[in-house]
């Protein structure tokens, strides 16, 4: 079964920056779209980017301008660079992947928390 594994949380202050890694736990994996949903407490989990093989990027309006999501090199690994965080940004930060024939792949998640 395979894994997602992300790093790259923490804490920083607002108007700082953190960058967001994920990649499969396994050799072998492909994926046709790639991602990041987060959800704060009380919340619902929300998208905030997705990334497709070919380079076709999505994002949250409340992120647009401020993220940057991209893929690496293999294909399989990628990342979410934060720049000029928010308080309101704090949640747990899940990686997410799609294989269009054996389903959707989540990520354990990461805690990103922004202090005012």
């Amino acid at each position: 079964q395979v894994q997602l594994v992300e790093s790259g949380g923490g804490l920083v202050q607002a108007g700082g920056s953190l960058r967001l890694s994920c990649a499969p736990s396994g050799s072998g994996f492909s994926s046709n779209v790639m991602g990041w949903y987060r959800q704060a407490p009380g919340k619902q989990r929300e998208l905030v980017a997705t990334i497709t093989r070919s380079g076709s990027t999505n994002y949250a309006d409340s992120v647009k301008g401020r993220f940057t999501i991209s893929r690496g090199d293999a294909k399989n690994t990628v990342y979410l660079q934060m720049n000029s965080l928010k308080p309101e940004d704090t949640a747990v930060f899940y990686c997410y992947a799609r294989n269009f024939y054996t389903g959707d792949y989540w990520g354990q998640g990461t805690q990103v928390t922004v202090s005012s």
